[in-house]
């Protein structure tokens, strides 16, 4: 972008020539002819009045603001790249038939005579569900919130950066005007819009098959209140927003891991096993030291929003360590990116 363009479009002129953000004239011309081409090269320039002869016959100068340095136009076409990729939507589909499957499963064990439920993740949730197909949902984000979701999401973050670099579209996509930290922080904003597509996915996918497969109605919740089925409905949505919040800092851990290569896979790889290091950590009794400040420990604190009331002091964990997360891995990869030399 030229640094004319960067002003708002309008090119330098002299007094001599007549050759304003209105019109060309041709030297030693009246300034007055620079208002018979104005109107024409208004929306190129950005002045929509007359020449320099014309503003001083009375015309007024009306100037166009220039455009702030921060659009949307950067983060939508980065959305749309990311969402058009054969890799998204096949994570996303895959997402999708996890809560058919549970549906299925728990509907052919009900009708061979067993309530089904199991000992995993969300059996609380999978003993309701032939009762009552709302807590489909409930289970299906448990089911998937310690591995597919984040696996899905370490993809998508690890990809971000690396892969741009790996496609040689890196350094292209810097030359741009918007600057190293704002594309970064369009990456980030794109790996979360991710992160709350995937958790709905889960979350309507399961809806629409629980109420398919099995009744509706009242929900009794975990502290044994009845509430309405609207009110369930609402929080099953509050539930699948804390589960997209709990991936903000899978998201940021493998956006920090792009920065640091130009391979797409490795960065995808690390991320991946990063996430499995971290499960293994949380479940070894031993180190419940530090088990507290990894950043899947407090992920199933969604339940909580299933009582009443609502018991926040689990979520206020989760949500500062993500935040926490956020802020230590996205300085970093600030850090690291701002500093990068991009030859490919």
């Amino acid at each position: 972008m030229s640094r004319a363009e960067a002003m708002g479009g309008a090119e330098p002129g002299t007094a001599g020539t007549g050759r304003t953000g209105t019109g060309r004239t041709e030297p030693g011309s009246a300034g007055t002819g620079g208002a018979e081409v104005g109107s024409a090269e208004a929306g190129r320039t950005g002045i929509g009045s007359t020449g320099r002869g014309g503003a001083g016959a009375g015309g007024a100068a009306v100037c166009r603001a220039p455009r702030p340095l921060w659009t949307l136009g950067l983060l939508r076409n980065e959305i749309g790249t990311t969402f058009r990729r054969w890799r998204t939507l096949a994570l996303l589909a895959v997402l999708a038939a996890v809560p058919v499957l549970i549906g299925v499963a728990v509907k052919i064990e009900t009708d061979g005579g067993d309530g089904g439920g199991g000992g995993g993740p969300g059996s609380a949730f999978v003993s309701q569900i032939s009762n009552n197909g709302l807590f489909l949902v409930f289970s299906s984000l448990a089911v998937t919130l310690p591995v597919f979701l984040p696996l899905a999401v370490g993809v998508i973050a690890g990809d971000a950066v690396a892969g741009e670099a790996h496609a040689g579209t890196l350094r292209y996509l810097l030359v741009a005007p918007a600057g190293r930290t704002r594309t970064l922080l369009v990456k980030y904003a794109t790996t979360v819009t991710f992160c709350l597509t995937a958790t709905l996915v889960v979350a309507v996918s399961a809806l629409v098959t629980g109420a398919l497969l099995f009744p509706v109605g009242e929900v009794t919740l975990l502290s044994g209140t009845t509430v309405p089925f609207g009110e369930g409905l609402l929080r099953a949505l509050a539930v699948a927003l804390v589960v997209a919040l709990s991936l903000l800092g899978v998201a940021a851990i493998g956006l920090f891991v792009s920065t640091l290569t130009n391979s797409g896979i490795a960065a995808m790889a690390t991320t991946v096993g990063l996430l499995v290091m971290i499960q293994i950590l949380d479940a070894v009794p031993q180190l419940h030291a530090i088990q507290p400040y990894l950043f899947s420990h407090h992920w199933l604190s969604f339940a909580d929003v299933l009582r009443d009331p609502v018991y926040w002091d689990r979520l206020q964990q989760n949500f500062g360590l993500q935040a926490l997360y956020v802020a230590v891995f996205g300085s970093a990869a600030w850090a690291r990116f701002t500093t990068r030399d991009v030859t490919v």
